[in-house]
């Protein structure tokens, strides 16, 4: 077992990991940062964000405001976010715009050179940046090239992270190799997690099959609360039948929702906003169309939709502004947009809910109090400036702005490691080394992916777009068997090498610890509140539910506790659209 001594560590390399290596270097050059990835760091999901970054960029000319968008984000959230977040958010987000720009991203301009901002769901004023619709895959190059020249930052690529270990003054993360199977230890004075959600707990999801909620796992097992995991963003439009984003820019480039009757059905859903609603609103209205018998079926699949049309849109704006979208819809379905409407749904596609930090990224646990050395940036953490519903856009201003925060954090939390916590670390390792040993070798009655397979129709039949009390406990119990037999797996690969049973395996283990924590913190919540929609408890309940739902692992069990809501400006009020 090899030992790897870093002063900053940061697991995952997406947008959030890379601005915040990025920003750390910049700080404190002598500083050794490791980046930990489990695929190759260009393959991380944010090179799947479509859509674009918000950010107040010309107030002058269209009279948009900071004030304005954090009211937007925090209606959005159903006043759910914390409101000194989504301040700090606004406030940083335009200048994270200009560093993308410096660092070379093709954002969209007009004839006179102007950025364009196209409009998104909830947002009173287009402010939504973009470079057409592949902006995350332009960021992610972007930061790639940047990290690569920098000298005291290495990347770890195709390497999987299985334990976090910490001592009193020391951090360090258990790895396997992919590409060896030999383990190592990668550790030194600060761990930054920044691995993305976990919407793969769903059996239709945007997401990629890489976003399985490892960090937010290894954390929660570490001793970090979560909070608000029962929000799960339900994306409104995923291509039927195989779960692949339609990105909201189709329709904030104009794009209209039909029902079976030719009908733009939002006017009765949303009627000032229409297709340009929040997300949990649009989700909602698509299934309750669906559910009256107004939805279309797919053959293949069973599946219901409705219709995305983008046909009056007309060639130029589509090849121009949603090329990739058009790329999609005919390499997969065989389906021209310029043609034909796109049939869509609801999928699963963000968690807003993940560990639990406070508004500078450290990480806390289930009494908030921060837990040394460990940081949480992205969509991993819950900082929260999303409450129960993020407007679109939104995430990859907040990966970048917290990446820059955490970054000058961890810049400054560089010290020795003394020799006690040495030896405590590589006690820790043979623990894991141990465990990981014994399940590779046992002979257990299940596989992950049969296990896998019935969380994921759990999932999808009893926490989807409407939630009710019955459900939700069916759900709750199955749940509770699956964990149950998780530990009892086999793996049938005995190799080495790119052994991806082992690696499926240990990501199943993570993903149904995440699905029952969600189970539970949903089953909790008596209330409707965003994403959060249950038909027994309609309404939302600021008197009784205007607060945060922290979770812990409490012995085999699970510790409940909460925390209050920030407010500074904006006072809850009816969410009308």
């Amino acid at each position: 077992m090899q030992l790897l001594k870093y002063d900053v560590i940061i697991l995952g390399s997406g947008i959030g990991g890379f601005t915040t290596a990025i920003h750390s270097s910049n700080l404190n050059k002598k500083a050794k940062i490791a980046i930990i990835s489990k695929l190759h760091a260009m393959r991380s999901h944010s090179v799947s964000a479509e859509g674009g970054i918000s950010g107040v960029l010309y107030p002058e000319i269209n009279k948009d405001s900071e004030k304005l968008h954090a009211y937007d984000t925090i209606k959005g959230s159903d006043y759910l976010s914390d409101q000194d977040a989504v301040e700090l958010l606004v406030k940083n987000a335009p200048k994270e715009i200009v560093f993308f720009e410096h660092l070379g991203v093709p954002w969209n301009r007009d004839q006179k050179g102007i950025i364009q901002e196209r409009p998104f769901g909830g947002m009173s004023i287009p402010r939504t940046a973009f470079a057409a619709d592949k902006t995350g895959f332009f960021m992610m190059r972007s930061l790639y090239d940047q990290v690569q020249s920098l000298p005291n930052v290495d990347i770890f690529h195709e390497n999987f992270a299985t334990k976090i270990l910490r001592t009193k003054d020391a951090v360090g993360v258990f790895i396997i190799d992919l590409a060896t199977g030999k383990h190592k230890v990668i550790y030194g004075s600060s761990l930054v997690i920044a691995t993305g959600g976990f919407s793969r707990v769903y059996k239709i999801t945007t997401t990629s099959h890489s976003t399985t909620g490892d960090g937010i796992a290894l954390a929660y097992n570490a001793g970090a609360s979560l909070k608000d995991v029962e929000f799960v963003q339900f994306h409104p439009t995923a291509l039927v039948p195989n779960g692949i984003l339609i990105t909201e820019a189709a329709r904030g480039e104009g794009g209209y929702l039909l029902n079976k009757d030719n009908e733009r059905f939002m006017k009765r859903y949303a009627s000032s906003k229409m297709e340009l609603a929040p997300r949990d609103i649009i989700s909602r209205a698509i299934i309750t169309e669906i559910n009256e018998g107004r939805g279309m079926k797919d053959p293949s699949s069973g599946l219901e939709y409705v219709y995305l049309d983008l046909r009056h849109l007309g060639k130029e704006i589509i090849n121009k502004k949603l090329p990739m979208i058009k790329e999609i819809c005919i390499k997969t379905i065989g389906l021209n947009p310029e043609e034909e409407p796109i049939p869509v749904r609801p999928a699963a596609h963000f968690t807003m809910g993940g560990i639990n930090t406070d508004i500078d990224g450290r990480v806390l646990d289930i009494e908030l109090n921060h837990i040394n050395n460990l940081w949480a940036v992205g969509e991993c953490g819950c900082v929260s400036v999303h409450g129960a519903n993020r407007l679109g856009s939104n995430s990859l201003s907040q990966c970048s702005v917290w990446g820059r925060v955490v970054g000058k954090e961890v810049s400054k939390n560089t010290h020795d490691i003394k020799h006690d916590d040495l030896k405590e670390l590589e006690k820790l390792a043979e623990e894991e080394e141990l465990r990981l040993n014994v399940l590779f070798d046992k002979k257990g009655m299940y596989t992950a992916y049969e296990l896998e397979d019935e969380m994921r129709e759990v999932m999808e039949k009893h926490f989807y777009v409407y939630r009710n009390e019955k459900e939700m406990k069916k759900g709750l119990d199955i749940l509770e068997k699956l964990l149950k037999k998780s530990t009892n797996l086999r793996i049938q690969d005995k190799s080495n090498i790119f052994n991806t049973n082992l690696r499926d395996t240990l990501e199943f283990i993570n993903q149904i610890e995440l699905a029952h924590a969600v189970a539970v913190a949903a089953l909790n919540r008596k209330e409707s509140r965003g994403a959060h929609s249950r038909t027994d408890y309609p309404k939302r309940d600021d008197r009784v539910w205007l607060k945060h739902t922290i979770l812990a692992k409490d012995g085999s069990g699970i510790k409940i506790n909460y925390s209050d809501v920030k407010i500074t400006k904006w006072k809850p009020e009816e969410r009308k659209y």
